[in-house]
């Protein structure tokens, strides 16, 4: 269902519980067949599907508006980064490679050598969110296919076709079809899948309590989660206040706020405070809400009215304790309009939870330090946002915040996907940049060859 549109706008079939057990026992001769594949074949399809994302970002874009009202120009920019992300894996699947370790520096080592390579790890289950559903997908089935895996897809029920088109380019790329299985279902059918002692790495992508879901049904397995937030940016005194209000603008609203490192909480410096607000409260109201297809619009609908209505509610909230709404705090069906919440108290939905959803929350602060002990003071550690000129803060906020990572001079919605990205705490762990996802998706294998050494053999 459309949230924009309110109609049907795609179909899937749903996967029946019975079809797991077909599912595992295609995986375990695909996994074979996948772990002959040279690198260099796998770079060369990723540069393949790199392209082919290029050439259909507008196609791309018209299905994600339809399925889940993400604007065309948010949708464009996604699949500019799809494209990037087949580029770099195709690049990380030439650098596979190993070690050779330096056994004769220890006597029992004299008179051997060994060896190390990166083996596929097999089979890789990857769990995708609406929100992000072509990129975050590239980013796992890439990095799965790079490796050389074959990978189960379980796709997000919002995104059907979305999802169906990125598997299709990678096949349209020249993968084999052993490469990868897509399947569609709930939770129930995620569990499934996850608990299959085929998978060998879980990747997973979503809200914190669906990720401890993930890991009790998968049990003894890698596993990699990306989970939610509630980013944190500060503005110090010493910030381009226009600048910074401008950049939260941009990056709290885009795809409706559905982000994990969207703009959420704002802390300004006390002296800065009413200047920022309103700096901010003018920009967002030059954003332009309505129809996701229409080339002009930045704020499109969230994925359906349950969504929109509890992000209104928990604004109705934070008024309730003493907050104020300078712009927003309705919605029209699933089109919530985009809302600053100016001074919640420190227990309110919209600075505790996650919001995600068109709304930013500002607040005032006195010192540098408590403010970071504000921040850290929650149970997510994703990414944060810093404006300041002061290199000296930059690297305290660095060391100090409990987070995986620190945008300067910029908010925390902001991510580069050859860069590591992910969390602490709640919002997960391992990395997900091709790189580090490779070395989740292998596993190192060593040879030991007894009475040969290229060390030389006498002690």
């Amino acid at each position: 269902m459309g949230p924009y549109v309110r109609r049907v706008v795609s179909r899937a079939p749903v996967t029946a519980p019975g079809d797991v057990d077909a599912v595992a026992a295609y995986a375990r001769d695909a996994a074979r067949h996948m772990a002959r594949l040279a690198p260099a074949a796998r770079a060369d399809v990723l540069d393949a599907a790199g392209r082919l994302a290029q050439a259909h970002r507008a196609e791309f874009a018209r299905v994600i508006a339809l399925e889940l009202g993400k604007p065309l120009r948010d949708g464009l920019g996604e699949m500019d980064r799809v494209a990037d992300t087949f580029t770099v894996c195709a690049a990380e699947a030439r650098q596979i490679g190993g070690e050779v370790l330096p056994v004769a520096g220890w006597r029992r080592g004299i008179g051997n050598t060994a060896l190390t390579y990166r083996a596929p790890a097999g089979v890789a289950l990857a769990i995708t969110p609406f929100n992000a559903p072509a990129n975050l997908l590239a980013h796992k089935l890439g990095a799965s296919f790079a490796a050389g895996n074959t990978t189960i897809v379980k796709a997000p029920p919002q995104a059907p076709a979305v999802s169906a088109a990125v598997v299709a380019l990678l096949l349209e790329a020249g993968a084999p079809e052993q490469a990868v299985q897509l399947l569609h279902g709930g939770g129930d059918v995620g569990a499934a899948l996850c608990a299959l002692t085929e998978v060998s790495v879980v990747s997973f992508t979503g809200s914190a309590a669906t990720g401890a879901a993930v890991a009790r049904a998968a049990g003894a397995k890698r596993l990699v989660l990306e989970l939610g937030g509630n980013a944190a940016t500060i503005v110090c005194e010493d910030a381009d206040i226009a600048a910074a209000a401008r950049v939260c603008a941009r990056t709290g609203y885009t795809n409706s706020g559905q982000s994990c490192i969207s703009v959420q909480r704002v802390y300004v410096h006390r002296d800065r405070y009413a200047q920022f607000l309103e700096a901010l409260t003018a920009e967002v109201e030059t954003l332009v809400v309505g129809d996701p297809l229409d080339p002009a619009t930045d704020v499109g609908s969230m994925v359906d009215e349950a969504a929109a209505e509890r992000v209104v509610s928990w604004a109705a909230q934070a008024v309730a304790g003493g907050a104020s709404i300078t712009t927003g705090g309705r919605r029209d069906g699933a089109t919530v309009y985009p809302t600053v919440v100016a001074a919640p108290p420190a227990d309110a939905f919209v600075v505790v939870h996650e919001v995600f959803g068109a709304l930013v929350a500002v607040l005032p602060y006195d010192d540098f330090d408590a403010v970071l002990a504000t921040c850290n003071d929650s149970r997510y550690g994703l990414q944060a946002g810093l404006f300041t000129r002061d290199l000296g803060r930059a690297l305290t906020a660095w060391r100090e915040l409990e987070v995986g990572g620190l945008v300067v001079n910029g908010s925390s919605n902001f991510r580069l996907d050859h860069v590591p990205f992910g969390g602490v705490k709640d919002s997960g762990f391992g990395r997900e940049s091709p790189r580090l996802m490779i070395e989740d998706f292998t596993t190192v294998k060593t040879m030991l060859l007894r009475g040969m050494s290229i060390w030389g053999e006498h002690g």
